[in-house]
């Protein structure tokens, strides 16, 4: 009966001896990357989002679960977000078409990148090209959910 507490003594102070350090790593990662994006998150609740601003920042230029073939007309989701989008998110639900294709130009036309639904959101288009070679920041015409992509919004 001894042998079976120490055991379980030695098999406690273990797991606890490695739950700390994760924890306190998990802190520190979760402290260096907090972003006004982070804050945003919603969870999967199956919709696109952009906004204006860089980092998620004021109101959302659109949010939709459906494709949106003309972001200046309503009725897709977005209206009026002709080349304003700097940051983006996919709330997606995972499976399926849950890649997040962005277009240059409307129509699902001339050049296009993608966000995983794993990298959440991108909180600043500056630093990404569509595989035409253009600017992603300030240029989205339209976007439609596809199931994999080969050019990716980080």
């Amino acid at each position: 009966m001894r042998k079976f507490f120490i055991t379980a003594a030695v098999v406690g102070l273990t797991a606890l001896g490695l739950g700390a350090p994760a924890t306190a790593a998990q802190a520190a990662e979760t402290g260096a990357q907090a972003t006004v994006c982070n804050s945003k998150w919603p969870g999967r609740n199956g919709n696109v989002y952009a906004w204006d601003a860089y980092d998620c920042q004021g109101s959302p230029l659109g949010v939709t679960a459906g494709n949106d073939p003309d972001w200046s007309s309503a009725g897709g989701g977005f209206a009026n977000a002709w080349d304003k989008a700097s940051s983006v998110m996919n709330a997606g639900y995972t499976g399926g078409n849950d890649v997040v294709q962005f277009w240059y130009v409307q129509e699902y036309q001339t050049g296009y990148a993608c966000l995983s639904p794993y990298e959440y959101f991108a909180d600043n288009l500056s630093d990404n090209t569509f595989s035409s070679g253009h600017s992603a920041d300030n240029n989205i015409r339209s976007h439609k959910w596809v199931s994999s992509c080969n050019v990716w919004l980080t």
